[in-house]
């Protein structure tokens, strides 16, 4: 049975224009499609919730039009909210440009997400079997990133917790991120932010530093590299490089939030990592083929996909499509 994902991270909407390339300093562009979305943490739990597990969002939504649409939006993909709505401030949101080369440029602005209390988190309560996740970003607010450290040392010792330092990591003060990080058991990055952490090199130095020096208590690491797939470090010393499939993108916002959500929930269902970590390439490819964030594919697609690609293996008794 597969295990519930707590997320503990934020969600906001997003305000998605396409345009064919953004613009220069100080002129205009006119977009040729727009979309109100739900985005932020809200990709990687559909991504989770449609590959089959069980999902709780353990954050703050807002009162107000954006939290409202947000709530919507989870119930529509059956996410349960564990903390009531916000009192005093709306979601938060974010602009989203995604230009005719598929790559996305962002302006967000917080909100209720960005606010934690440890009254807040009492609504959250870990069971055994969770997995819980949260990002960068909440880790970034000042009015936040203490309570949810906080709250991440107090998890019970055999609840896996995974963690992905986005894009603003830079923002996260150093003594916060080493507190997550010494408490994380798969961590899932970029190539940019796996260097922000343990300094440059390739991915398998990379890789090596962030779990001799900076991820203690890790089973993995995971090191995302776009279309060219990602790399698989284990504690035990195994590495793998995963390669990705190519496919024709025509939208890649929401594409690592998808391949995080996918990859625990092919660990959670019994998968080995290099298996999690095929299977979460093939539903970034996915993605990344369809419009929106939230475009994560469900579990039949991505069979479908490796099967195409790959053989069977088994997995708690039945086959399911992965590579070689």
């Amino acid at each position: 049975m597969s295990r519930r994902l707590v997320h503990v991270g934020s969600a906001v909407v997003d305000y998605v224009y396409a345009i064919d390339a953004l613009p220069a300093a100080g002129t205009e562009k006119t977009a040729t499609s727009y979309a109100r979305v739900a985005g932020g943490g809200f990709n990687m739990m559909v991504a989770a919730s449609r590959t089959g597990m069980k999902v709780v969002f353990g954050g703050q939504l807002g009162t107000g039009p954006d939290g409202d649409f947000l709530r919507a939006a989870f119930a529509a993909e059956g996410i349960e909210t564990l903390t009531p709505p916000s009192p005093i401030m709306d979601s938060g949101n974010c602009v989203a440009m995604i230009s005719g080369d598929a790559e996305r440029t962002f302006v967000s602005w917080p909100g209720a997400e960005s606010r934690l209390t440890p009254d807040m988190m009492k609504p959250v309560q870990v069971m055994a079997r969770d997995w819980v996740f949260t990002s960068g970003y909440t880790l970034s607010y000042p009015g936040s990133r203490d309570v949810l450290a906080d709250w991440i040392e107090t998890l019970p010792a055999d609840i896996p917790f995974v963690f992905d330092p986005t894009p603003v990591i830079a923002d996260i003060p150093r003594r916060i991120l080493d507190r997550v990080l010494a408490r994380t058991t798969w961590l899932s990055c970029n190539t940019n932010e796996a260097a922000e952490i343990a300094g440059a090199g390739d991915a398998q130095a990379v890789a090596i530093r962030l779990l001799a020096e900076h991820c203690p208590r890790a089973e993995g690491v995971v090191i995302r590299a776009g279309a060219h797939g990602c790399l698989v470090r284990m504690a035990d010393g195994g590495t793998r490089t995963v390669p990705g499939f190519e496919v024709e993108a025509v939208d890649t916002n929401g594409a690592g939030d998808t391949h995080i959500g996918a990859f625990v929930s092919g660990l959670s269902r019994g998968l080995s990592p290099c298996d999690a970590a095929r299977y979460a390439n093939a539903a970034a490819a996915l993605s990344v083929t369809r419009h929106g964030g939230s475009s994560a594919p469900i579990d039949t697609e991505i069979q479908e996909f490796l099967s195409q690609h790959g053989e069977a293996t088994t997995v708690h008794g039945r086959k399911e499509a992965t590579a070689t």
